[in-house]
C-alpha cells in the first residue's frame, strides 16, 4: 500500500516559483513638472499585456510577463511605463496537454501581482497616482492567442 501512495504523489502536478526578476524596466515622465499639474478629466490610459516562455531544462521554465502603460492627455504623453517580469518556475507531473496552459495561464497569473505593485510605485514615485492595473484574464488572452494561432496555420496551409 505504500508503494501506491509513493507513485501517486510522484506523478502529483507540481508548480514551484524558483525565481522571481526584473528583466527591463523604463518610466518616462516627459513633460515633468508640467505634466504633474491638476486636471479637467482623467488622462487616457492604455495598456498592453503580453506572456512568453521559453523552456531552460527539462522541467525549468523562463515566463515572462510584459506589461506597457502609457497616459495621454490628447496628444501629450504624460507618462510610459514598460515592465518585463520574469519568473522561473519548475513545472513537473503535468500532462503534456496541460503544459502550455500552465506556462500562459497559471504562471503569469502568479507573476502579475508583483508586476503591478511594481507599476504603481513607480507611476507613484514619478508623481501621479498609482496605476493599479485591473487583474487580468490570462485564460481569455491564452484562448485569444490560440485562436490566433490556428488561423494563422490555416492561412499557411491553403
Amino acid at each position: 500500500m505504500t508503494d501506491a501512495v509513493t507513485d501517486t504523489n510522484a506523478a502529483s502536478p507540481s508548480l514551484t516559483i524558483l525565481a522571481q526578476y526584473v528583466k527591463d524596466f523604463s518610466f518616462e515622465n516627459p513633460g515633468a513638472p508640467r505634466s504633474l499639474q491638476a486636471r479637467d478629466k482623467a488622462p487616457a490610459i492604455n495598456i498592453s499585456v503580453n506572456v512568453n516562455a521559453n523552456p531552460l531544462a527539462e522541467s525549468d521554465f523562463d515566463v515572462l510577463l510584459s506589461l506597457n502603460a502609457e497616459a495621454k492627455d490628447g496628444d501629450k504623453v504624460l507618462f510610459n511605463a514598460e515592465l518585463a517580469y520574469g519568473g522561473v518556475f519548475r513545472i513537473t507531473g503535468f500532462p503534456q496537454e496541460h503544459m502550455l496552459p500552465v506556462l500562459f495561464i497559471e504562471c503569469p497569473r502568479l507573476l502579475f501581482p508583483f508586476a503591478r505593485q511594481i507599476i504603481a510605485d513607480a507611476t507613484r514615485n514619478g508623481g501621479f497616482p498609482p496605476l493599479m492595473i485591473d487583474p487580468i484574464d490570462f485564460a481569455q488572452m491564452f484562448a485569444q492567442r490560440m485562436a490566433e494561432e490556428q488561423v494563422k496555420a490555416k492561412v499557411q496551409a491553403n
